[in-house]
This record gives structure tokens, sequence and C-alpha cells, in this order.
């Protein structure tokens, strides 16, 4: 096995598996599990729950005003554990990077690049604990999972296929669609972010109706200026939030408006790179799937959102929606990569 080879199947392996720590994640924080461990990076002062609960009334007393919850402390660490596996994968690739830099099977700042995205992505974990899973590091804790996770696929793409195959298409069409899969990716991030906001205060419940929220279509009494402060000073535990409902109503509404956008944003940038590849005939396969893959990602997490509401937010959809934002923007930057390789 040569080096490119080991190097895209390990990079596959940390794709998968950050995608498995980002659902892990969210079904962590959708179980109040967070702060399962009220230190880092051991649990009670233990590498295991195990040896916490082995002396529960020691690891209580250590930790004044904290009750041991097995289960909590079991799904926090397995997150951890897979999380630091995923840290171990990525310094593997950037060492092959780095010794192997003669033969250059990767970007040596690419894989630098990734594995401090990785290094502050376990920052963001640590200061989840230590600062009560305040919702600002939360999101943000969720937007670097997901961006270690991009760098990953986008890495495994152009391991994948490192050539550059070009191909004859309407050169404005082309780089309207590729501007419009950019700007689609963009907002789309800025609704996971908003998503993230959503779960971290608890807001997710807030609109139990669809496609009206508090039976209106714009709720009254929305708390627009409690919603969105990003700082409330520290030593304040935000398990179970800690924001009234007018507020929480506010956030989740702006998700919906959000949700909106970043659907017609997908949706006409899917539209134009059909049209692209149309415009080349067979030969650009490759972004006509792409933009077929995106539809087809943004169907399914359309319905994992409606049918979540629908059934009164249980846990599997919850965590579910999550995923399926992983997937969507997964299929998003396959768009944009296939776009590229045409160009």
């Amino acid at each position: 096995m040569n080096i490119h080879t080991l190097l895209r199947r390990l990079v596959l392996l940390g794709m998968l598996l950050c995608l498995g720590v980002v659902v892990l994640g969210a079904y962590v924080r959708l179980t109040d599990a967070g702060l399962g461990c009220p230190d880092w990076p051991g649990c009670y002062g233990h590498v295991t729950p195990a040896g916490a609960l082995a002396n529960e009334g020691g690891a209580e007393a250590r930790f004044p005003g904290w009750e041991l919850d097995s289960g909590k402390a079991w799904r926090e660490m397995i997150h951890r554990y897979a999380a630091a596996t995923l840290g171990f994968i990525i310094v593997l690739i950037a060492a092959i990077a780095i010794v192997y830099r003669g033969q250059r099977p990767v970007s040596v700042r690419f894989a630098l690049a990734l594995l401090a995205t990785v290094v502050l992505q376990g920052l963001l974990g640590a200061f989840t604990v230590w600062w009560l899973v305040k919702p600002l590091v939360v999101m943000l804790h969720l937007i670097g999972g997901l961006s270690t996770l991009s760098l990953l696929f986008w890495l495994w793409m152009n391991l994948r296929d490192p050539g550059r195959q070009s191909v004859t298409v309407a050169v404005p069409l082309h780089l309207a669609a590729q501007r419009a899969a950019v700007l689609a990716t963009v907002m789309l991030g800025i609704q996971i972010m908003l998503g993230g906001w959503t779960s971290s205060n608890y807001a997710a419940t807030a609109c139990p109706d669809l496609p009206t929220c508090q039976n209106a279509w714009w709720p009254a009494g929305m708390d627009w200026a409690d919603a969105f402060v990003l700082w409330r000073g520290l030593d304040i535990d935000y398990t179970g939030g800690v924001l009234e409902h007018p507020a929480r109503v506010a956030i989740h509404f702006t998700h919906r408006i959000g949700a909106v956008l970043a659907t017609l944003a997908v949706l006409w940038a899917a539209w134009l790179a059909l049209q692209a590849a149309l415009a080349a005939g067979g030969r650009a396969g490759g972004v006509r799937l792409g933009a077929q893959l995106a539809i087809a990602a943004l169907i399914l997490q359309i319905l994992i959102g409606v049918f979540m509401v629908l059934q009164a937010f249980p846990l599997t959809l919850a965590a579910g929606h999550n995923g399926g934002a992983a997937v969507l923007l997964l299929a998003m930057l396959n768009l944009n990569w296939q776009l590229r390789r045409a160009a």
C-alpha cells in the first residue's frame, strides 16, 4: 500500500468518525449530559466514569454541589473518547504530510490547518464544561466540529481524485453556479449556527406547531433584544436554559426564517449547477450528480425538521437533525468541489 492510499483511507476513517462525533455531541447535549462530568478531561477526577462510580462518595466530595449520574457521565466520556481518537487520527495525517512532504501527498499547510482546527475544537470542548455549557461556546463547539468535518471531506475529495478534468461549459453560467454554490454554503453555515444557538438555548420546543409558530405566522411578543445576547458572564449554569419564553420564541422563529432562506439558496445553486451541467452535455456528470445530491440532502433535512416538530421533538429526530445538517453541508461542499473541478 503506497502512502497516498494509506492517507486516503486514514482521512476517510477520520471523516466518518468526525460525523459520528458531531451526531454523538448533539445526543449528549440533548440529553443534558454536557456536564455529566464537571471536570475536563477526566470525570470526577478519574479517567473513566467507572473509577468515579467505584468511589462515588469521594468523587462527589471533590465537586460539591454535583451529583454523579452514571448515564450522563458515560455519554459525556464516550463522546470525549471518540473526539480524542479523532484528534489522534488528525495528528497522524499531519505527521504523514510532514514526513512525506517531498512526495506531496497533501499540502503541509492544509494538514497543519486541520490540526490547528481540531486542537481549537478540543479547547472549546474544555470551555464547554468549564463555563457550564455556555450557549456561545456550545455553538462554536458545533461549528468547530463541522469545520473539522468539512476540512476532512475536502481533503478526501482531493485525495480520491487528485487530477483536474476541464470540461467545456458556458462560462457565464458556470461562474454563476460557482458563486451561487459558495453563497448557499455560507448561508447554510449561518443557518447551522442559528440551529446551534436554538439548541443550546433550549428554544427548539418554543414553536410546537408547523408551519405557524405559537399558532401565528408572526408570533406576538417575541423578545429579540434578549434572544441574541452572546455574553452573560461566567458562573451561570445554562443547563435547561436561562431565557424567558418570548426570547426562546424569537430564537426559534429566526431559525425558521433562516431555514427558508437557506433552502432557497441551495435550490438556486443546484438549479444553476444543473443548467451548467446540461450545457456541458455528458462531460459534467459530477456537477449534475452533485446538484442532485444537494437537493436530496436538503429534502431529507427538511423532512427531519418537519417530523421533529410534528412528533413533539423526539430525541432520535432531534439528534438526526444535526446529522442531517452535516450531510447537507457535505453535499454542498461536494457541489462546490465538482464545480471547481469542472472549471
